[in-house]
């Protein structure tokens, strides 16, 4: 039986129905009624609070800036480490087969479950509870972040480059996905087409597939290091 008392008092929040905790907790691979319709919530209710937190505490911070230390603070790898100091993995109800595939320690996972919980207690409760939530969980990485001292991503710095050269924009294209369905790997192709370049990248997102695709382009025009 889950001590889930515990869980509550390293969430700060107790629960008026219990069963959207469990819910929250529930993989997909466990049952129909599992979290990912409290993670998609959980992700909007996640973005509003982080943005304004930034956009109040940090008022000098440029809006580039501002974005990417939102995507710093929201990125899987930030919440799966958030999961963690909480050990959400003991908690996570899951089904056999992501049991036996490790499953409660993967970073899709943990990071889907803590967007689940904060809007898990939005339902329970209202929209500043969950807010407050989401303050008091991330609150270590929400005060070590710096808006200005946030590098520009790989992406970001290959669109820029091409707009200052007056070339045409990166196209980004999935040529392949292998794994299995919970160890995915993402292979994307980043043409652009101005200047004859054609790179691939891979990962276990398609987004960091994109970004590695991105960062192999922008070092064939020079400017990778700029």
């Amino acid at each position: 039986m889950l001590d889930l008392k515990r869980l509550q008092r390293n969430l700060g929040y107790e629960f008026r129905d219990e069963s959207l905790l469990v819910q929250s907790l529930t993989h997909r691979s466990a049952g129909a009624r599992n979290n990912e319709r409290l993670e998609f919530l959980g992700d909007a209710i996640l973005g509003f609070e982080i943005a304004e937190n930034l956009y109040r505490e940090h008022p000098n911070a440029s809006e580039g800036e501002l974005s990417r230390a939102r995507a710093q603070l929201v990125k899987r790898e930030t919440l799966a480490a958030v999961a963690r100091r909480l050990e959400l993995g003991d908690y996570l109800v899951l089904g056999a087969g992501e049991l036996r595939s490790g499953g409660q320690s993967r970073d899709s996972i943990l990071s889907d479950a803590v967007e689940a919980i904060i809007a898990a207690v939005f339902v329970d409760a209202d929209m500043e509870s969950a807010r407050a939530l989401v303050r008091r969980i991330l609150r270590k990485e929400i005060l070590e972040i710096s808006p200005e001292a946030q590098p520009k991503d790989a992406k970001t710095r290959l669109q820029e480059y091409l707009q200052a050269q007056g070339k045409s924009l990166p196209v980004y294209q999935v040529v392949a996905i292998e794994g299995s369905a919970h160890e995915q790997r993402f292979v994307v192709e980043c043409r652009v087409e101005s200047l004859g370049v054609t790179e691939q990248g891979e990962g276990a997102s398609r987004r960091k597939a994109e970004q590695q695709a991105a960062y192999r382009a922008l070092a064939k025009t020079g400017a990778s290091d700029s």
